[in-house]
């Protein structure tokens, strides 16, 4: 029979140590926090392994944490410098990802928790992503506007405080980081593609000299469409192809990229404006794109914007995101009974609590 945990938590400590445990995909990562700094982060990937099937393999990414989850916490425990007693609370990804992969990071995180008499806390892999702009910045405060490019998720977001956001606009079908990934793939590029089509653009000059389709430039509102951008890479491709005639695949990538990424800035910082904030923030693993990370610069900078971007290693899966989600879910005191179970969806009006 589960024990639940019944916290008598310091509900004014500001600066809770917390383990984060993430396992949502093809890395399995631990890290430590006090409060918003990192004390640890460690991160083993099977990277290397899936990118020879041009994908994850859920068998083989499950397989992978089931080995090394043990060390991999151990060590960010370790090169935290701290004892097991020093833990105020295991903070585990429940989800979403692949459901194999999140049940072997959420049933360590429930033992661990359990025989440490620590209370357990279920993070949001996306309010992870979110929560990174944290560790960049201990003393970001909302409100502000934060841009979310994922592989699941694309999405322009208004945090009223740490624990509320409104969705001002979404993708309306593929999101940015799924995008990249199937381009990549069109191009004959190994997995993952976001770095890879990177890659490729410095084999060219960098610019787009092939006209794509820019997602509801004109209109939507603050919402995305990546399905025609990726269909015109498609028949680009195969179009050159069945005449014989040969392509820059860095030209396809650079025209590519800065479809993808220009309108993701433009509706971002218009919805700054909008809503009157002087922050903008951004997370998930597109941002880590340095052209993303370029552009959202310059354009911040001409609006006398605050830009706060997590390091690159903290947009991409990682377990410091986790925690500092814990960080925010401790100190609400929302802690998961031991019966907490994974789950490989989760809509994102569910992730961030709005209908």
């Amino acid at each position: 029979m589960y024990r639940a945990y019944t916290p008598e938590w310091d509900k004014t400590k500001t600066a809770p140590v917390i383990l984060g445990i993430e396992s949502s995909c093809d890395e399995t990562a631990a890290a430590v926090v006090r409060g918003r700094e990192i004390l640890s982060d460690e991160i083993a990937s099977s990277a290397d392994v899936q990118s020879l099937f041009g994908g994850v393999v859920p068998e083989i990414a499950s397989r992978a944490h089931t080995e090394a989850v043990a060390a991999v916490v151990k060590k960010a425990v370790e090169n935290a410098g701290i004892g097991y007693a020093d833990i105020d609370a295991v903070a585990v990804t429940y989800g979403a990802g692949l459901l194999g992969a999140l049940l072997v990071g959420v049933s360590f995180a429930k033992a661990f928790a359990y025989v440490l008499g620590k209370p357990l806390i279920a993070v949001d892999h996306i309010r992870g992503h979110l929560a990174a702009a944290y560790t960049a910045a201990p003393d970001l405060e909302p409100p502000f506007v934060t841009l979310l490019a994922s592989g699941g998720h694309t999405a322009v977001l208004y945090a009223e405080t740490e624990g509320k956001f409104e969705i001002l606009g979404a993708t309306l079908d593929d999101a940015a980081g799924e995008a990249f990934d199937k381009v990549a793939r069109v191009l004959g590029l190994r997995y993952p593609g976001g770095p890879n089509i990177e890659r490729c653009i410095r084999e060219g000059n960098g610019r787009p000299v092939i006209p794509m389709p820019k997602m509801l430039k004109g209109g939507g509102g603050y919402n995305f469409s990546y399905s025609g951008l990726k269909t015109a890479v498609i028949n680009y491709c195969h179009t050159m192809e069945q005449k014989g005639e040969p392509y820059s695949k860095a030209d396809v990538a650079a025209s590519f990229q800065c479809a993808a990424i220009d309108v993701l800035v433009e509706k971002t910082l218009e919805a700054a404006a909008e809503k009157g904030v002087n922050t903008v923030t951004a997370g998930g693993g597109v941002a880590a794109n340095s052209y993303l990370r370029d552009r959202l610069a310059k354009a911040c900078g001409e609006r006398g914007l605050r830009l706060v971007l997590p390091e690159k290693r903290l947009c991409t899966d990682n377990a410091a995101m986790i925690a500092s989600e814990g960080v925010v879910q401790y100190r609400l005191g929302n802690f998961a009974k031991m019966d907490l179970n994974a789950k490989a969806s989760i809509p994102l009006t569910a992730t961030l609590g709005v209908k």
